[in-house]
């Protein structure tokens, strides 16, 4: 069966196969299932052919992140380290856009949140370094794909790059995705009528929005929780001070925040939103007592790291489960458990897809089950 994500990954390979070659360029947020992707992208592909490259967590400086790269290279490697920022990073761009593979064919590589490497242009001589890197690539007989979580910094990055670059956007997983995904869960769903499998696959699809760490997060805990559990007694769990989704949207929050300018003034703005949304510019302003024009900078520097996302002029956040986590932590002390129970329940129970035959949802999941009239699964499709 095909799904939008298997679809995605024909595109790409499809991209790379191509004459001459595009480079696919990977969009999508915290947890949508980049890296997973990367590693299945490189597993297909062959890993004697293939180089993975997590450069968020590589870009040091460009010398160590030379280093870094041709270590764990599959392919030849005959330079050593330059000298010098500037050098590094053209050794390295050399090797990229140059390398083969031991029988002579051009190499591939994954650049795993690759705009991380604009921590180099604090060097000498790299105050261009992303556009050094697109203009290397392009001109490269090597294959490329392309990821990062920050959707409207790439756009931007690329407006005026070559149409070798083709941006694809990783799309939330479908409700059958989902319930693949929780299978071992339930042992395969053996004891579980297809009516119930199918409801739980769209009911946590709805709850997540469709990223794939939330799906993991919760059928593990499900698992972990034993017969009797519901997803929103899992996601309540996820929520609390040791949950595992406390854990990630907090890094999420701050990694974004970091990454943006304004840190305390955007912190304000994401209380603000939590508290009510969508809200127009005026409305914000008011509520932060700034001036339309200072919120509207904070909120475009918002927009840049996607945190927030405009729609008709009114504002809200870009992950609706990170807008429940600010109303539980950004807060003076620890949520209680009524806290986290009221919150999930507030957000949840609006969400949940109908059920079509509520005599068949389980006994012990029926508070769990129920939905108000009318509620959809937001599946986001494929560009």
């Amino acid at each position: 069966m095909l799904t939008p994500r298997s679809t995605l990954a024909r595109r790409v390979l499809a991209a790379l196969d191509a004459t001459p070659s595009r480079i696919p360029v990977i969009l999508g947020g915290c947890g949508s299932g980049r890296t997973t992707l990367a590693h299945q992208l490189r597993d297909r592909i062959g890993r004697g052919s293939t180089q993975y490259l997590d450069v968020e967590r590589t870009a040091t400086t460009p010398e160590r992140f030379f280093r870094a790269v041709v270590a764990a290279a599959p392919f030849p490697v005959s330079d050593q380290t330059p000298a010098g920022a500037r050098a590094a990073f053209d050794s390295t761009l050399t090797f990229l856009t140059r390398a083969k593979t031991g029988g002579g064919e051009p190499a591939t590589f994954l650049l795993d949140e690759f705009l991380e490497l604009r921590t180099f242009e604090s060097f000498p001589g790299l105050r261009h370094v992303l556009r050094d890197l697109l203009e290397g690539l392009a001109g490269s007989p090597n294959r490329f794909v392309l990821t990062t979580r920050y959707v409207a910094r790439a756009h931007r990055l690329l407006r005026d790059a070559t149409s070798r670059f083709e941006v694809m956007h990783l799309p939330s997983l479908a409700a059958s995705d989902v319930t693949e995904i929780l299978a071992p869960t339930f042992n395969g769903y053996e004891q579980m009528p297809t009516d119930d499998r199918d409801y739980l696959g769209r009911a946590v699809q709805a709850l997540t929005d469709g990223r794939a760490a939330y799906v993991r997060g919760i059928g593990d805990t499900m698992s972990q929780m034993g017969r009797g559990a519901d997803p929103i007694s899992a996601l309540t769990a996820l929520m609390s001070v040791d949950g595992a989704l406390n854990h990630w949207c907090q890094f999420c929050y701050e990694l974004r925040l970091h990454r943006a300018r304004g840190y305390g003034a955007l912190k304000a703005i994401l209380d603000v939103l939590a508290e009510a949304e969508p809200l127009t510019l005026t409305e914000i302003s008011h509520r932060l007592h700034r001036t339309p024009g200072s919120t509207k900078d904070y909120l475009s520097w918002l927009e840049d790291v996607d945190l927030v996302t405009s729609r008709q002029k009114r504002y809200s956040f870009s992950d609706p489960l990170l807008r429940v986590w600010v109303r539980l932590h950004c807060r003076p002390s620890a949520p209680t458990e009524d806290d986290l129970a009221r919150e999930v329940h507030r957000y949840a129970l609006p969400r949940l897809p109908q059920q079509q035959d509520p005599q068949s949802a389980p006994a012990e999941a029926t508070y769990a089950m129920t939905a108000s009239p009318g509620t959809t699964s937001g599946i986001i499709e494929i560009d």
